[in-house]
């Protein structure tokens, strides 16, 4: 075991903030510390890196800590303190050490440095800065930088992610994933801890609970068991009620006494199962569907020209019904001016823009959160909806996680992430059969993330929405639309889908990703009804696209194929040639010997010019090769079957 703690409890001021918790890192395990914010992860981490100590507890003779006695430790906290007077090379190379200017170790050790330094979005010039003309953000980059040169046994992450831009993050997950020793991290980038975690300990009511498996593995884990205790608790106080019933009528009742008292004492004996904590979240599990549902087409742009006093893009595109598409890209490329321009807000440098007949239109930005009214939050909501009644309410506010005293508060003295989930409550109670949304969840907490998510999900209208919130995006976009310097990208599956093939392309565009024209241009195909499809010659987009991909996937496969062909005919001619040679000594050695002459044995392979001009492991490579391309074809054929099902 590389650490654990055994009932450790710590308080501070007279309040306990962990309670009688057992935690434990094996070997190289990648852990994620999961609660509130003031839950205590942050004490924690300071209890890891031995900052504070554990409660004294004279009754418990064993250490409350333990683990392998030399394992070193590295903190990164979330406002990291550096000697502003030195530059970066000077504060990165201390953890070299005396090693000789041209040792191996040394060399090893300035190509990570590198690596991490650039991989961070530094250019090398920048090491020769003063620490203090870097941004707050960028110090704790540089902090990151130095503890992993450290490698420590044993890494303490708070906050990690924060300041970091998405491709950086990334790269952070993916050296993460690689690094060779114990991470214990404390982050609220679900997506990073989705990619990076193995095992997550949740800290509630100052107690650990350890769950196996990455965030959404233990959410899943956690509703379960939440479920199973809540009825569990359910049984055990309806048979509570049947036996105090059953006392309390045989109790005064001479000849049943006996009986009462029997059933008093099971009373008294019974384990109280406690009652589970409601969940701060709110899961949408039935369906939230528009007013009306609207035509097919939904948003139909040709040749949309978008921008202000230049043209950022050019897109055409057609969108379906139902569809949920998260918008991604570097900021600055025309992502909310396509919203805005798909909205009418902004007029189009060129082309054309549509909204479908009977389309209802809700749009949300930044701006829409600035909400200002003295009245409370259920006096402005029913407002809005006069023919609710007031217990429904409540009832709606409550599942945008307004209940109780929360309805009570006025809307000038709610937060920015409050405030925005009050008015993605009254859009979605509106039931528009259309939602523009420009960072929906920009100051939300997890729990409110979680409940947008779980209602954006469980609406059957269509939603185009821009979010830097990985998780977010994964979890309610079924295709993504990339935008890139002037160029617009369309991928027909989810955001988690994308990524896993932008690696395999090795960070190029993956297969599977179009230009938005040809987007617009196979669902127009569709619109032709099916009789005229086969009279005119022409296929639905379902077909289309997957014979383009298949074909993309299929022609790799046929130059393996012929390859794997040539070698074997090299192979054959080989073998055919080795066999003749073998036969050729074989009877000149049998004639030698009839004659009593004595014949030198052929040293080694008789066929050895054969054997240099085709290499044994050819026909292997070759093999191997053509079996690699079958896999990958028939991964997108099973990937387009499950697709279009």
């Amino acid at each position: 075991m590389l650490y654990q703690i055994t009932n450790g409890t710590v308080t501070s001021g007279g309040q306990t903030i962990l309670s009688h918790i057992d935690f434990e890192i094996r070997g190289t395990e990648k852990i994620a510390v999961v609660g509130k914010n003031g839950a205590g992860k942050t004490t924690l981490l300071r209890l890891i890196a031995g900052e504070i100590e554990p409660d004294r507890d004279d009754r418990q003779t064993a250490p409350v800590i333990s683990g392998a006695r030399r394992a070193t430790v590295g903190f990164l906290r979330q406002n990291s303190r550096l000697d502003q007077d030195k530059t970066v090379e000077e504060l990165l190379m201390e953890g070299c050490g005396d090693m000789e200017p041209f040792s191996r170790e040394r060399f090893a050790y300035e190509t990570e440095y590198d690596r991490l330094f650039t991989g961070f979005g530094f250019s090398k010039g920048e090491k020769e800065r003063k620490l203090s003309s870097f941004s707050g953000g960028e110090q704790t980059k540089i902090s990151l930088i130095r503890l992993l040169l450290m490698k420590p046994d044993i890494l303490l992450l708070d906050e990690p992610t924060n300041h970091l831009d998405m491709p950086t993050v990334e790269w952070l997950e993916q050296y993460m994933k690689r690094y060779a020793k114990a991470v214990v991290m404390v982050s609220h980038d679900r997506f990073f801890l989705d990619q990076v975690a193995e095992v997550v300990y949740e800290l509630q009511g100052g107690r650990l609970t350890r769950f196996a498996g990455n965030y959404t593995r233990y959410r899943e884990q956690k509703q379960k068991s939440v479920a199973l205790q809540r009825k569990a608790y359910e049984r055990q106080q309806a048979e509570i009620q049947r036996l105090e019933a059953l006392v309390e009528q045989f109790k005064n009742k001479p000849r049943k006494a006996g009986f009462a008292r029997s059933r008093k004492s099971i009373l008294e004996r019974m384990e109280r199962i406690p009652k589970p904590e409601e969940d701060d979240r709110h899961i949408f599990t039935g369906e939230l569907e528009p007013r009306i549902p609207g035509s097919k087409w939904v948003v139909e742009a040709e040749h949309l020209k978008i921008g202000y006093d230049r043209v950022l893009a050019e897109i055409s595109l057609r969108v379906r019904r139902g569809q949920k598409i998260g918008i991604i890209g570097d900021n600055g490329v025309g992502k909310s001016t396509f919203l805005k321009t798909v909205a009418g807000l902004t007029e189009p440098l060129g082309g054309r823009c549509t909204l479908g007949n009977h389309t209802l239109l809700g749009y949300f930005d930044q701006q829409s959160a600035s909400l200002s009214s003295d009245k409370t939050v259920v006096e402005h909501f029913h407002e809005l909806f006069p023919a609710l009644t007031e217990k429904q309410v409540r009832q709606t506010l409550g599942a945008y996680l307004f209940r109780g005293k929360d309805g009570a508060k006025r809307v000038e003295e709610l937060s920015g992430g409050e405030k925005a989930r009050l008015v993605l409550a009254e859009l979605l109670t509106g039931r528009p059969n259309l939602l523009l949304l420009d960072e929906p969840t920009n100051h939300m907490d997890i729990p409110a993330k979680e409940t947008c998510e779980s209602a954006f999900r469980a609406y059957t209208g269509t939603i185009l929405f821009i979010s830097h919130d990985r998780y977010f995006v994964g979890q309610v976009a079924d295709a993504v639309l990339v935008f890139e310097g002037s160029s617009v990208m369309y991928y027909p599956f989810g955001y988690e889908h994308y990524l896993e093939r932008s690696r395999r392309e090795d960070g190029g565009e993956p297969a599977a990703m179009i230009r938005a024209e040809e987007q617009a241009m196979l669902a127009g195909l569709k619109a032709v009804p099916k009789a005229e499809r086969h009279f005119l010659g022409e296929i639905g987009t379902e077909t289309a696209y997957r014979d383009w991909r298949l074909r993309l996937a299929a022609e790799p496969m046929e130059t393996a194929r012929e390859q794997a062909k040539r070698a074997w005919d090299r192979w054959e001619r080989y073998e055919s040639a080795r066999r003749e040679e073998e036969l050729r000594v074989w009877v000149e050695q049998g004639m030698t010997a009839d004659g009593g002459e004595h014949v030198e044995e052929t040293a080694g392979d008789p066929t050895g010019d054969l054997a240099e001009a085709f290499p044994k492991d050819a026909l292997t490579k070759a093999w191997e090769d053509w079996t690699e391309s079958c896999l990958v074809w028939y991964d997108v054929w099973e990937e387009l079957t499950q697709a279009f099902v």
